[in-house]
């Protein structure tokens, strides 16, 4: 049999591919622009789901509408189109650090159906999920079954995130645009955190940065730079900007040099574009990317992360708002961790100063009731604000406070100074 006469007794609708799930099976999709749209459209069709799990990460789709006894569904990472869902008791949260996740799907699920969107098919029989490795990159070998959603819009990538003919139990085939993010808009205040971050970056480092406002605002700054090397989670769209430009390089990175390291990308169709059959941009499982021991090899590494609020003692909450779920942990706890241990290496935690138009301070004695620390007090590196860098590694708590208090907005820092006083963190 060719591979083409293989594709096509392959081909199928997307109500005829989820029939072959059966009860109990465990599914999982890759994050944001890697999720099938036809096939998860089609998994409530499926009369013959029972005591079905789905996993997602975050996802931008509103959550599937199903019966829990048939199909529960988990998220790894809440997104946009999912936080709805957990809000109302629709799906359920599971905490993780980025970097565990292929073990505890590959430990903690069974019968594994993974069903994600692909690049066409290459003269080889391989397709490539395109803008993902992330969990999904570690399990193909071992999945039950395989079910691809064939779209032309997805990019053709290179690393670890191939799959072939002959592991695919079924295709269908949709070419719809990719999930498009829109460009920030950048605030007066982004600008300032991302000019203080840029300062930090010294041309050869190593940077991991994601998405949104404050990222983009650090990345408009990195123009003048030279040699700088990708090695992240997420890639954004301004490193095609910077790497056309000739900022990035990679050419001091310690592993792979000359190739941006990444384990998704989400974005606009520019990065898409930018993606397809581009070697110089490898994808690779995201227990590798996120893995400390790896991070940790990676000299002059520059780890840039975002956070809610942050207390006296340097812990930061990245995860709720008002004490109620809004994301997750992702990978920051990862990197932190990570760039503590690289040579040259620095972690920084963004944010604005205040939040709700200037009337909360982000710089708090206490985090508020209900939130979580993502980043440990003993992880952290720096943080900045508009107002400024505070240094925390290497400091006392009372020396922590005065740095935070020294970065918070002007208006609060009289009643900080009080709170820290009557808290014994400064005298």
């Amino acid at each position: 049999m060719t591979l083409i006469s293989e594709y096509k007794s392959k081909l199928r609708t997307p109500e005829e591919a989820v029939r072959l799930i059966e009860p109990g099976d465990d599914i999982l999709v890759p994050l944001s622009a890697g999720e099938p749209p036809a096939l998860l459209d089609a998994l409530p069709t499926h009369s013959g789901l029972q005591g079905n799990r789905l996993f997602q990460m975050l996802s931008l789709r509103p959550a599937i509408k199903a019966d829990p006894e048939r199909l529960k569904l988990v998220s790894m990472f809440l997104g946009a189109g999912d936080r709805p869902g957990f809000r109302e008791g629709k799906l359920d949260l599971l905490p993780n650090h980025f970097s565990d996740l292929p073990d505890l799907l590959h430990d903690f699920t069974q019968n594994r159906v993974l069903m994600a969107t692909v690049s066409p098919m290459d003269p080889d029989g391989c397709f490539s999920i395109g803008t993902n490795c992330d969990y999904i990159g570690t399990l193909i070998d071992e999945a039950k079954l395989i079910l691809l959603e064939v779209n032309e819009y997805m990019p053709r990538t290179y690393g670890k995130n191939v799959i072939h003919i002959s592991q695919v139990a079924a295709l269908v085939e949709k070419h719809v645009e990719l999930p498009l993010l829109p460009e920030p808009q950048i605030t007066e205040n982004d600008a300032k955190i991302g000019r203080l971050i840029a300062d930090i970056i010294h041309d050869g480092d190593n940077l991991q940065i994601g998405f949104g406002a404050i990222p983009n605002a650090v990345m408009n700054f990195l123009q003048g730079h030279q040699n700088l090397g990708v090695f992240t989670e997420m890639l954004p769209d301004k490193a095609v900007d910077l790497y056309r430009a000739g900022v990035i390089t990679g050419s001091n990175k310690t592993v792979y040099p000359g190739q941006m390291t990444t384990t998704f990308a989400l974005g606009s169709r520019k990065l898409y574009d930018f993606l397809h059959e581009n070697q110089d941009v490898l994808f690779l499982p995201v227990s590798w990317t996120n893995d400390v021991r790896i991070i940790s090899q990676i000299d002059n590494l520059v780890s840039i992360n975002s956070t809610v609020e942050v207390d006296f003692l340097g812990q930061c909450n990245s995860e709720t708002v008002g004490g109620h779920y809004y994301s997750s942990t992702g990978g920051q706890a990862d990197f932190a961790r990570g760039a503590r241990l690289a040579k040259n290496g620095r972690g920084i935690i963004c944010l604005h100063s205040t939040a709700k138009n200037g009337t909360i301070s982000k710089i708090v004695p206490t985090l508020h009731p209900g939130s979580v620390v993502t980043t440990s007090k003993n992880d952290v590196d720096m943080i900045v604000t508009e107002y400024g860098v505070a240094q925390l590694k290497g400091k006392a708590i009372r020396e922590r406070t005065r740095a935070l208090i020294g970065i918070a907005h002007p208006k609060f820092r009289e009643e900080l100074a009080f709170q820290a006083r009557k808290m014994g963190y400064l005298l």
